[in-house]
């Protein structure tokens, strides 16, 4: 009997060969992106998951008066390890603030984020170098590099370890020791480096009070971590007190300050940073899902529109004593064959659009490796598209009474024409909701690149450095650099606006206390950005007391603390009084999705916990700029001895427009959401007139035969579906409103939600309706009447 089946269903696949490749095709190309997404959500989620303890490690952050982060003194770590019984184990982190050239005779490569740990959080974190993780000398460190970076400096295989290199420029004299290989996935883990630095103590001969750690604590199981974060906070404030800061000091009085972040958290929701990447996984697991439904509703309908094909057989078989049961089972064996097949076929299209997709979001997804469990997963996906999508066409095919299909009376079908409607109602409101989602996108999108960020990243240079500038050092390099003819401006700063995020300092103003980004910079700095000057005036060498304690405050510096005609006045912060000599235009240097915080600009800094200006940036003129850095490149040896053997920039536009990299993303995402929900609903559609003309063939004959014209006849067969369409828009419009408005609210300068992009949503599912329609009933219309009523 099963064997029959088997013959009768591939024989009815065969005998339909459209209808299935389109059942199938459609399918497959949902489960090709259900399968990606699932990989990716999953890569997402599972961030440090390698860690067996990772649910029980938390990184510590401080909240400030504007805002949060996550570096802390170094001073916390061993008292809270020494105060609480529950924290198990305690590590520290630091970044450099500058990059490392690692030379040998064979290679050179730069290290642009060299992370320094403590041997406790090595252990914390299961870092394992080849050979075991090691403790290392009381006053020394350890060095290790990924086996990336050690393909590039030791292009011999086989190396045997330690390896002496080369630190900075050659002719610096600094080397070091790399001890081997750590294999760590620094792409599927919060840590990120290019190399690695072990030491006991991470912190040995620093400031202990500095904040610019990074700690993480372990806590014992079953630790109640609410009640811990509490007496770590206690702690933290009394310290700060120890050290001389005021109780009443705002940034520890009147609230908590200190905040556990788990793990599990940092890479999708940290506490002090966005959930860019939270909203990116989350559209795209809706996404996923979505398609899916949608793609097993059409295959539902597709197989609906076929069920007057299959009456008969059904009638047979029940009067030759066929149970409903075992046609049922019959059914869901053809659709289990149809998803099975569809389901293959999607994992080679996924195996096909994995480097596209990978280049998309940045990722090195594969199918065949770390994808375990992908596999134990997929028989599941199979079983619940089959149900999802077979049950419905099964109950109904098999439903059918044997006395009414064998006269020819299919009535019966029409039962479940609500449901129909329903569905493909459905289809084409996710449609519409991603097509006006990717019109929305595109527009803020658009209004981010045109809109005025206050400043011109074109044209300039940022030249990417090693070490730490001098201010007599960078003298003498100004006045040759700018020698170059092309060289507009020549400039130093603490920080370039790419998107970093400036250090803060109090100031106070007639009373008030306010934390303000400080910048320190150098003359040409505002007119090599280009920013733009609202009253007073910018820095000049003619003004003796600019180096001294002269600073220009942005407009939001000015709006926070009240002040009218600021140009005169004084402000005072890191012990001394500062004039304001004038008042630059706010510049958007972290993008559209952060308010520009109130920002200072300085040229002295006497506060000893910022960082010292190394960040050089050159304007140069467009039609000189090929010749301008040969020449930089050409000299910069000779010229900067400091800075290393290479010469090496950025373009700042490159470095800002990096910004927008996880908006480009989500329109890509709603991009191809608006691709796949579209296809398929059109399929939908075609499968659902192709019921309606073949059911109501009759009726259009004899509409032809009393006079009726095509274009008649090809109106009456749109008009329902221009009816489901049009209902569609009503109910997709709202949808993507409140969809658009919740995700145009994350950003601090966006769009208003226009009214485009929904007349152009139903605009083109009423194109797409009627041109799919009109085809589909096009042989109806031009059919003989004779030959649809000639058995009556």
């Amino acid at each position: 009997m099963f064997r029959l089946n088997l013959k009768i269903a591939l024989r009815n696949l065969w005998k339909n060969k459209g209808y299935t490749a389109i059942n199938i095709g459609g399918l497959a190309i949902a489960l090709s992106a259900f399968i990606m997404v699932v990989m990716y959500v999953g890569f997402e989620t599972t961030f440090d998951h390698h860690i067996p303890n990772h649910n029980r490690i938390y990184l510590v952050g401080r909240s400030l008066p504007e805002g949060k982060t996550n570096y802390t003194p170094a001073s916390l770590a061993p008292s809270m390890k020494a105060a609480f019984p529950e924290i198990e184990n305690v590590g520290r982190s630091k970044k450099t603030g500058f990059e490392f050239a690692f030379s040998t005779d064979e290679g050179r490569i730069y290290g642009k984020n060299v992370l320094s740990v403590d041997y406790e959080m090595a252990k914390m974190f299961h870092l394992r170098p080849d050979g075991g993780l090691k403790k290392p000398a009381a006053e020394g460190f350890d060095l290790y590099v990924p086996q990336e970076f050690a393909d590039v400096l030791f292009p011999r295989k086989n190396l045997t370890y330690p390896r002496l290199v080369t630190l900075g420029p050659r002719n610096a004299g600094q080397s070091a020791n790399i001890q081997g290989i750590i294999n760590y996935r620094t792409d599927h883990s919060n840590l990120k480096f290019d190399a690695m630095v072990i030491s006991n103590d991470v912190a040995a001969n620093q400031d202990p009070n500095a904040l610019n750690y990074q700690t993480y604590i372990e806590v014992k199981a079953g630790a109640d971590v609410a009640q811990l974060e509490h007496k770590i906070d206690g702690l933290f404030k009394k310290e700060m007190i120890k050290n001389g800061m005021s109780a009443g000091d705002k940034m520890i009085s009147g609230r908590s300050v200190i905040f556990l972040d788990p793990l599990d958290n940092l890479h999708l929701k940290p506490v002090a940073g966005n959930n860019t990447n939270y909203k990116i996984v989350l559209a795209l697991g809706i996404l996923g899902l979505l398609v899916l439904v949608i793609a097993c509703i059409n295959f539902t309908n597709l197989t609906i529109a076929q069920t007057n094909r299959r009456a008969k057989e059904v009638g047979v078989k029940k009067v030759l004593g066929a149970y409903r049961m075992n046609l049922i089972f019959q059914f869901l064996i053809e659709i289990l064959m149809q998803c099975l097949l569809a389901l293959v076929i999607g994992l080679a299209l996924s195996e096909l659009l994995l480097p596209y997709f990978n280049g998309l979001f940045e990722t090195s997804l594969s199918l065949w490796k770390g994808n375990g469990a992908l596999f134990w997963q997929l028989p599941g996906i199979l079983i619940v598209i089959t149900l999802i999508s077979g049950v419905y066409p099964a109950l109904v095919l098999s439903g059918f009474r044997p006395a009414d299909v064998l006269k020819g009376n299919l009535q019966t079908s029409y039962k479940t024409l609500w449901l129909r409607n329903a569905l493909l109602v459905i289809q084409f409101s996710v449609a519409i909701v991603f097509i006006a989602g990717l019109l929305i996108v595109s527009t803020q999108l658009k209004y981010m690149k045109t809109e005025d960020t206050g400043f011109k990243p074109a044209q300039v240079v940022s030249i990417q450095n090693t070490v730490w500038f001098k201010r007599d050092n960078f003298e003498q390099l100004k006045a040759k650099v700018n020698g170059i003819p092309g060289v507009n401006a020549f400039t130093v700063a603490t920080i370039v606006p790419d998107g970093s995020k400036a250090q803060k300092n109090n100031y106070s103003f007639e009373g008030k206390e306010q934390g303000l980004d400080i910048i320190h910079v150098d003359f040409d700095y505002f007119e090599t950005l280009h920013l733009k000057l609202k009253e007073g005036r910018f820095f000049s060498k003619r003004f003796n007391t600019d180096t001294l304690n002269s600073i220009v405050l942005n407009e939001s510096a000015v709006a926070a603390y009240g002040m009218s005609n600021p140009v005169g006045k004084t402000i005072r912060g890191c012990d001394m009084d500062y004039r304001i000599v004038g008042v630059v235009r706010d510049v958007k240097a972290q993008g559209f999705e952060t308010a520009v915080e109130p920002t200072v600009y300085a040229i002295k800094n006497p506060c000893g916990n910022l960082s010292e200006k190394s960040m050089l940036m050159v304007n140069i003129d467009q039609a000189k700029m090929a010749a301008v850095l040969a020449s930089l490149k050409t000299n910069w040896k000779d010229w900067n001895q400091l800075d290393g053997d290479d010469f090496r920039y950025e373009f700042l536009d490159e470095l800002y427009g990096r910004l927008f990299k996880k908006q480009e993303q989500l329109q890509s995402v709603f991009y191809g959401a608006a691709v796949l929900t579209i296809f398929i609903a059109v399929l939908g559609l075609f499968a659902f007139s192709a019921f309606s003309t073949n059911s109501r063939r009759k009726e259009i004959a004899v509409r032809k035969i009393l006079g009726a014209t095509d274009v008649q006849v090809l109106r009456l067969l749109n008009s329902f579906f221009i009816w489901v369409v049009l209902t569609a828009n009503l109910i997709g419009w709202p949808i993507a409103y409140i969809v658009a408005t919740r995700w145009l609210d994350t950003f601090a300068y966006r769009i208003d939600v226009p009214l485009l992009p929904f007349l152009l949503a139903g605009l083109i599912s009423m194109v797409l309706t009627v041109l799919t329609v009109s085809i589909q009933a096009e042989k109806a219309v031009k059919a003989n009447p004779v030959d649809a009523l000639k058995y009556e």
